[in-house]
């Protein structure tokens, strides 16, 4: 398995990825293409608060995942956030899944924190996560979206 930065040549592979995770079980809502298009454009021009990654088998395109980073005075340090990781349904079943969370556990290793979202509905990611020691947090998350004023 190979994990590599996405380039500015991977707009259209990135936006059929992500349109894919919106329209499964990992999120309660569909695609926002504008959103898609600036989360790209962010991550290509090296932002510190965001890095997306495809993700490779043997040569063929296996998935991709999306990191965003932030300070926590609650955990006392860094945080990255896995906002989003897809494995492409035919690669399912075969330890892609588990393989990304060795890397990405390996490659934010000095971080004080890994925390990310799952759907209550999206059992194969939570037993995942769990396997690698995610627990719940007792938390209720609120959100105020500019779009939506």
């Amino acid at each position: 398995m190979t994990v590599r930065s996405i380039t500015s040549s991977d707009r259209e592979l990135y936006i059929q990825l992500a349109k894919k995770f919106y329209s499964g079980e990992a999120t309660l809502h569909a695609a926002n293409l504008n959103h898609i298009n600036r989360t790209f454009d962010e991550c290509v021009k090296g932002s510190p608060y965001a890095k997306a990654f495809i993700i490779e088998e043997n040569g063929k395109t296996a998935g991709f995942a999306l990191f965003s980073f932030t300070w926590s005075n609650e955990s006392g340090g860094m945080v990255v956030w896995l906002e989003e990781l897809y494995i492409v349904p035919d690669f399912r079943g075969k330890q892609i899944g588990s393989r990304f969370m060795d890397w990405m556990m390996d490659e934010y290793k000095d971080v004080s924190r890994i925390r990310l979202e799952v759907c209550h509905c999206n059992n194969g990611a939570r037993r995942l996560y769990e396997r690698y020691g995610f627990k719940p947090l007792d938390y209720e998350q609120m959100v105020w979206d500019k779009e939506n004023k």
